[in-house]
């Protein structure tokens, strides 16, 4: 059966509050390990509103079956901060819809100060791989899903 085959990530990391993102990258492929996924490429992209073109890419390779990012937007004076991840989020959300695979959400923010992200650095980190990880199951198991009768059949 192909769900308990090899799982191989991507992820895509922003460089603008590395000192958070560098530490959520550390987290996130010592966590893809324990849980026996391979992390087969890390791009790091400027910011998170810079992701969705290069998750585009890594979309189209047959040897990505997820791609994890991880960001940290952290609010400022102005709204930036709130157009920045919801059009990120939005525009991530697309593009797993699109090309039929996981693209979980690891961005601290918006609204978040500095010192929030960094008490989210695990949490988001480790999520985000552990979604990427069950949906790519999940959605290998409902590919292979024969219905039939009247019995109802869920998936975990």
């Amino acid at each position: 059966m192909q769900e308990n085959s090899k799982i191989n990530l991507a992820i895509v990391v922003a460089e603008f509050n590395y000192d958070i993102t560098y530490l959520m990258l550390q987290r996130a492929i010592s966590h893809a390990n324990f849980l026996g996924a391979t992390v087969k490429v890390v791009v790091k992209v400027p910011g998170s509103y810079d992701m969705p073109m290069i998750v585009k890419e890594l979309l189209k390779r047959d040897e990505i079956d997820a791609v994890v990012t991880l960001g940290a937007v952290i609010k400022g004076e102005t709204k930036h901060d709130e157009i920045v991840a919801t059009q990120t989020a939005r525009k991530l959300m697309d593009l797993s819809v699109e090309y039929g695979k996981p693209v979980t959400l690891g961005i601290i923010g918006h609204g978040a100060t500095h010192e929030q992200a960094v008490e989210r650095i695990e949490e988001y980190s480790t999520r985000a791989v552990e979604s990427a990880i069950k949906l790519v199951k999940r959605a290998r198991k409902l590919k292979e899903l024969q219905l039939s009768g009247d019995a109802t059949v869920v998936i975990e």
